[in-house]
């Protein structure tokens, strides 16, 4: 119980920020474009400094655990349901399509899945390899898509030089590639002098990306108006968290034979809430951003709610 407590306590230290931010907006701090200027800067700096110092100093071997396999075919499968409810309900345009996605499939890993990996399962680096799957895979094929449906350019040089132009996918890859070397070595082989400040720089994209979150709850309804709009997010929400840890309890239980620590885990960070990032991505590209914000909200709402119950029937 006190593990679970604990856990919850994450919830509480990423909301306090949520209103930090939201209070912020209020009083009118930073000006009009303070969350702009949050959203841009955790996009191409701090999220990447955050993603190269968090997997360098990963072992290979945890970045790449077989629980990948877990995370990646359950975040498929409601990424595909989604697509398949939008073509038939909801009929959305390329870019929302895209936020929908990413809001039933995008998994809080960092501020909330770390402190739950941590208090619930005992291993923080069991969020690993979420971490490599989303900022290696999802990310880069995701913000593509909002790159080409909001430019309306399509070619294929586009299409194969975009992930390069992801700061994002090139800390990740980055982290990987010194955490290979480094094992190769036997010795991390960043000097401190220069991981310190990337460590430090990375260390402000997770309030950053909260604060700017709460920002843009100031003045807005925390549902959307239109019918169809509320139906598209509580559908994400009902597909982050309660189908997804289904499919990935399903999956690491029968296709990959797990028991105990291991399916335990693999069906706790299925449940975790989509991940503020969305938002992130949204505000960069200027597309459902309501959508997003909303999604991620409920999701996060709901959350604490759907872990407590799989502690108590599997922990």
């Amino acid at each position: 119980m006190s593990g679970l407590l604990n856990a919850m306590e994450g919830f509480a230290v990423i909301g306090i920020v949520i209103l930090t931010g939201y209070v912020a907006a209020r009083m009118r701090i930073g000006g009009p474009q303070a969350q702009k200027v949050l959203n841009h800067f955790s996009f191409f700096i701090s999220s990447p400094c955050l993603m190269f110092a968090t997997l360098s100093k990963q072992e290979l071997d945890v970045i790449f655990h077989p629980s990948i396999i877990v995370a990646f075919t359950s975040a498929l499968a409601v990424a595909v349901i989604f697509f398949v409810l939008n073509r038939i309900f909801f009929h959305m345009n390329a870019a929302n399509a895209t936020v929908g996605c990413l809001n039933s499939m995008y998994l809080n890993s960092n501020n909330i899945g770390l402190p739950v990996a941590k208090y619930i399962l005992g291993n923080p680096g069991l969020v690993a390899p979420i971490l490599v799957m989303q900022q290696a895979l999802f990310t880069p094929i995701a913000l593509t898509a909002l790159d080409i449906s909001t430019s309306g350019k399509a070619s294929a040089k586009k299409i194969l030089t975009q992930p390069l132009h992801q700061p994002l996918l090139i800390g990740s890859l980055g982290g990987i590639l010194i955490s290979w070397i480094s094992s190769r070595v036997g010795t991390f082989v960043v000097p401190n002098w220069l991981f310190d400040p990337i460590e430090m720089i990375g260390e402000s994209a997770v309030p950053m990306i909260l604060m700017a979150f709460g920002m843009s709850l100031r003045g807005s309804s925390p549902v959307a108006e239109r019918k169809q709009e509320r139906e598209a997010t509580f559908t994400v929400v009902f597909l982050k968290n309660v189908i997804m840890p289904v499919i990935a309890f399903l999956i690491a239980y029968f296709c990959m034979g797990f028991r105990g620590t291991v399916l335990y885990g693999c069906v706790v960070l299925a449940a975790l809430p989509c991940g503020q990032n969305v938002y992130n991505y949204a505000a960069r590209y200027n597309v459902g951003m309501q959508f997003a914000r909303n999604g991620i909200l409920f999701s996060t709402l709901s959350s604490p709610i759907i872990i407590a119950i799989v502690a108590v029937l599997l922990g």
